[in-house]
């Protein structure tokens, strides 16, 4: 073998070796970064590619990098918890100080809208109204009848002065033909991609999107949820096509500056640059309700919403319901809901029974039965796909926002939640979860038992590739 023949051996064992240690040393999870390693020694030219263009986390470098975190990031202070708290979840406002890093804020008031035929008008009624500031941030911005509204409506803001931003996300965009991004720009709008997929140069950051949805309004006026804009959320939609059922929420009061600092964080880490909005002048709270923003994604500790919602079954006492779309929860949060049913605490989980992506509902029927057999009850609503993600604890404690309860949201997205400490607003969501489980078939354990042998299998190829659905 030739002197040269000897050096690429070694730089490629070298490298090889190299990658594999790498993932040793920062893979937070042991099946992956066994995968990693087993990859990058096994195959020792492909794997180091594989595992540089699609292993490393980027995002939380550049995210740091941006914020100046790179030696670390600062430990959390003890927060005084407001006393309007419920005695029962103290000690789940404490996890959530202690996850969040954030105050919980009093004197809020948050409003349901249910349907793009409720949140649509309310969101363009806000945007007419803006004074000083509108910032936008969506997965999906649809370029439809819908979305055009927005468009115009953003535009007519611009030109009386508003400043307006639009973050859109650089997967999300294309779910949509033409793409929006074009006609916000015919418009002098400012608008910003997050990690756009691209070939020149290659970005590899295909999993890693901004899921979350936020309308902000002269810092005063929020909304939020699990609504994309367009056409595809009017529930009655127009033509054959049949809508999404989903919920946004109206929040006013003292949490929308919280708000407001994730969209600007959002904004900083796509164009670098930060400008924070004038302050808006004190004005009386709105409301009475207690909230907090939380926020996961891959530039955060791993597990901070998992670790929130944990907490949060162990506090039930009464009744824990889950209303989502897409349901992959991780092993504690399954451990914790066991739990919950065991020592008698009722849990309702309410899933779409028509899914729009088929192999998520396949996935998810493999691992239902080690809920039912414990006594969580399990139900599939008729009709149209419902997309409404809900988290409501004994009508006291409630959690909406953009995340599903799945590997995506919960490690590959950027998601916001909001964190609602009110019993009418828990008893309203209580109550509209209780109207649909209502309507909805429950699942049984010799349902699951009696699937024939080839959905069974279906099913249980899809959970395998449950880390990446």
């Amino acid at each position: 073998m030739q002197p040269v023949q000897w050096l690429g051996l070694v730089a490629v064992l070298l490298i090889s070796t190299g990658s594999a240690l790498h993932a040793l040393l920062n893979k937070r999870e042991p099946a992956a970064a066994f995968a990693w390693i087993a990859f990058c020694l096994l195959f020792p030219v492909v794997g180091p590619i594989f595992y540089y263009l699609f292993g490393i986390n980027r995002v939380r470098m550049r995210a740091l990098q941006l914020r100046g975190e790179l030696a670390g990031g600062t430990p959390t202070t003890q927060q005084t918890l407001p006393d309007q708290i419920p005695v029962a979840f103290r000690t789940q406002a404490q996890i959530s100080s202690a996850v969040a890093g954030l105050p919980v804020t009093h004197g809020n008031a948050i409003e349901s809208l249910v349907g793009g035929e409720a949140a649509y008008p309310a969101m363009l009624e806000a945007i007419h109204q803006a004074q000083r500031h509108i910032f936008l941030s969506t997965y999906i911005f649809e370029s439809n009848r819908s979305g055009q509204q927005f468009v115009d409506a953003l535009a007519m803001a611009q030109d009386r002065g508003v400043d307006v931003r639009v973050l859109l996300d650089g997967a999300g965009e294309w779910y949509s033909w033409p793409r929006v991004r074009r006609a916000l720009r015919r418009r002098g709008l400012e608008v910003a991609r997050f990690l756009p997929p691209r070939l020149i140069p290659p970005s590899p950051l295909i999993n890693m999107r901004n899921h979350r949805k936020l309308l902000l309004v002269d810092s005063t006026i929020a909304f939020t949820g699990g609504m994309n804009i367009g056409d595809r959320h009017l529930i009655d939609r127009p033509g054959s096509r049949a809508g999404i059922r989903d919920i946004h929420f109206r929040i006013t009061g003292p949490l929308v500056p919280q708000l407001d600092d994730v969209f600007l964080d959002d904004w900083a880490f796509v164009t670098g640059e930060r400008e924070t909005p004038a302050t808006t002048p004190d004005a009386p709270d709105p409301g009475d309700a207690l909230c907090r923003t939380l926020l996961d994604g891959p530039n955060e500790d791993l597990h901070r919403l998992t670790m929130v919602l944990v907490g949060a079954v162990a506090a039930a006492r009464e009744h824990v319901v889950i209303m989502t779309p897409y349901f992959l929860p991780p092993r504690e949060l399954v451990a914790a809901l066991q739990a919950a049913a065991v020592r008698g605490t009722r849990v309702d989980i309410i899933l779409p029974g028509r899914n729009n992506l088929p192999f998520m509902h396949w996935a998810t029927r493999n691992m239902l039965w080690e809920l039912v057999k414990w006594g969580v009850r399990v139900y599939y609503q008729p009709g149209i796909f419902d997309h409404t993600k809900l988290f409501v604890v004994d009508g006291q404690y409630t959690q909406v926002g953009s995340a599903n309860l799945d590997p995506r949201s919960l490690r590959l997205n950027f998601e916001v939640t909001v964190e609602v400490y009110d019993t009418r607003f828990g008893a309203e969501m209580a109550a509209h979860v209780e109207a649909r489980r209502r309507a909805a078939k429950r699942v049984t354990l010799e349902e699951l038992d009696a699937r024939p042998l080839l959905p069974r299998i279906r099913d249980a190829i899809a959970w395998l590739f449950t880390p990446y659905l």
